[in-house]
């Protein structure tokens, strides 16, 4: 009796699990990487926005309060490699936007490929530098190039790495000409984005293009005492770098909706049963690259700009796909604070820190103790780069020499820690190391790799991108909205790479080949 109820049981068990349908794999991904995205931010100004936008992600969306970058100084071109590959920089080769090359002597941007030539760009552009495969790779070779991908951004690294190895096009804006532009790696540039430039690109509405504020003054808040007037920024009367500030403003999203809706009309993307991918990046930084003292109005009204161009982007995808056939995932890519030193108001201890003057004592400092040469070969980015060539020349052990410049530089004037590249390789691992590690690529970082203070200014040399160093990092946000997607918020700390395995897994298909990560729940 009872060996029969089990059975029946069973049975029962195992037949409703096979008489319910697997979930249909979307038609159309549609990720969306927001530069400089804060989900404080998000959250603070939210009586500026309207019911379509951020407020309707938050109601329908699985909302991860607090995504995190599990290495250190992830900058734009970092975050979005990792996003697409589920790879920390350490695996996929994206270490940061620009690194130097000890080959060249110079620094090289990560997209930068002198094989391929540029559409409307004069730029040589091609994601050779990523060294793993990416989301967009693993649907083309499992639909057997049957999908398509496209990927759009003011930025050329993030429309490049969003694209990846395989995809159909990327498209960003050119910075002097206001045209959109491609590279000739992805194959022939599509007619319908010639025909869009040759009409209605940027550079045919600059004049008209102006950035004012969305509400009254009144409305804005905790605005410094000198702000008594709205601010009001036309672009064309910036000569040389009106295309610049426009990629600096919340206009830029709009931008890139434009060129989005002409794909959705003029390309097969979304049409068929066949998964598609559609990489979008937008703009939520400070306006110019100014602090937020400066721009307390600007960085409000920027994000209530943004929550307008996404209920756009929400409706157009509405009515081109229909968001039942779509699965959206909304992520940042980390924030940089450009604010400014204290200026001696609040007295928080900090100092400058010159790179450049370190790596001049140091070579002094090598040269005194081993001998005549050109021991540092470069710098750039808290990092210096040594002159293996002659070290090997001179016969020297080169972890030596790492460490002996490692205990050097440690005695500097503002300088926590320095990692050299032999302990960050081949040392005992630990905790405190681990952040290093997973951003540190051995072609690609320096030898020494230098941790610099809390409330110290890193100042780089001929630039004025001078940042001053914050331990804590601002919570980022992670949204998924689709079909099937049950409406939560979630406090818990997730890492970024967990996404690209979650979004394989709704697309059927691998992970990316460097991803080790398991997918969110």
């Amino acid at each position: 009796m009872k060996k029969g109820l089990i059975t029946s049981i069973l049975a029962l068990t195992f037949g409703s699990l096979q008489a319910q349908p697997l979930p249909s794999s979307p038609k159309l991904v549609v990720t969306l990487t927001i530069d400089q995205l804060r989900t404080d931010y998000l959250e603070a100004f939210s009586s500026l926005y309207g019911e379509q936008g951020f407020k309707r992600l938050l109601r329908e969306g699985k909302v991860f309060r607090q995504a995190e970058y599990a290495f250190d100084v992830a900058d734009r071109a970092a975050a979005i490699a990792a996003f697409y590959t589920g790879a920390m920089p350490s695996m996929n080769g994206i270490i940061a936007e620009r690194w130097f090359d000890p080959k060249i002597l110079h620094t090289r941007n990560c997209v930068d490929d002198t094989a391929f030539m540029g559409n409307y760009t004069d730029q040589n552009t091609a994601p050779t530098q990523l060294l793993t495969s990416t989301l967009a790779d693993e649907l083309k070779i499992a639909t057997r190039n049957a999908a398509l991908v496209y990927a759009i951004a003011p930025f050329r690294d993030a429309a490049v790495l969003s694209a990846g190895h395989s995809g159909n096009g990327a498209f960003w804006l050119n910075h002097q000409t206001g045209k959109w532009c491609g590279t000739t790696y992805y194959g022939e540039f599509p007619w319908w984005l010639s025909q869009y430039n040759d009409s209605r690109s940027p550079d045919f509405r600059i004049k008209e293009l102006e950035w004012n504020p969305l509400h009254p003054l009144e409305r804005y808040t905790f605005l410094p005492e000198w702000r008594t007037m709205p601010f009001k920024y036309r672009f064309e009367t910036e000569k040389e770098n009106k295309y610049r500030r426009l990629i600096a403003s919340p206009l830029i999203n709009d931008e890139v909706n434009r060129v989005t809706e002409e794909l959705l009309e003029k390309s097969n993307i979304g049409k068929d049963e066949t998964t598609d991918l559609l990489a979008l990046t937008y703009y939520a930084g400070n306006y110019n690259h100014r602090s937020t003292q400066e721009c307390a109005m600007e960085m409000q009204d920027t994000y209530a700009h943004l929550d307008r161009s996404i209920a756009r982007l929400l409706d157009m995808l509405e009515r081109k796909v229909g968001l039942q056939n779509v699965l959206l995932c909304i992520a940042s890519t980390g924030y940089t604070d450009p604010d400014g030193a204290d200026t001696g108001i609040y007295r928080i201890p900090g100092g400058e820190f010159h790179l450049n003057r370190c790596a001049t004592l140091l070579n002094m400092y090598l040269m005194a103790t081993y001998g005549e040469g050109q021991y540092v070969e470069g710098f750039y980015d808290r990092q210096i780069y040594l002159n293996h060539k002659l070290i090997e020349e001179k016969q020297l052990s080169l972890a030596n020499i790492q460490q002996k410049s490692a205990e050097f530089l440690v005695q500097f004037s503002g300088v926590d820690k320095v990692y050299s590249a032999y302990q960050l390789l081949l040392g005992p691992w630990s905790p405190q190391t681990e952040r290093i590690r997973n951003g540190f690529h051995r072609h690609r970082s320096g030898d020494l790799l230098v941790e610099v203070l809390p409330g110290w200014t890193v100042v780089q040399e001929n630039s004025n991108d001078n940042r001053v160093v914050r331990t804590a990092v601002p919570p980022a946000p992670l949204i998924l909205i689709g079909s099937g997607i049950r409406p939560e918020i979630i406090r818990t700390p997730v890492e970024i790479d967990r996404v690209a395995p979650t979004l394989s897994g709704a697309m059927r298909i691998r992970a990316p080949n460097a991803c080790k990560a398991m997918p969110l729940d």
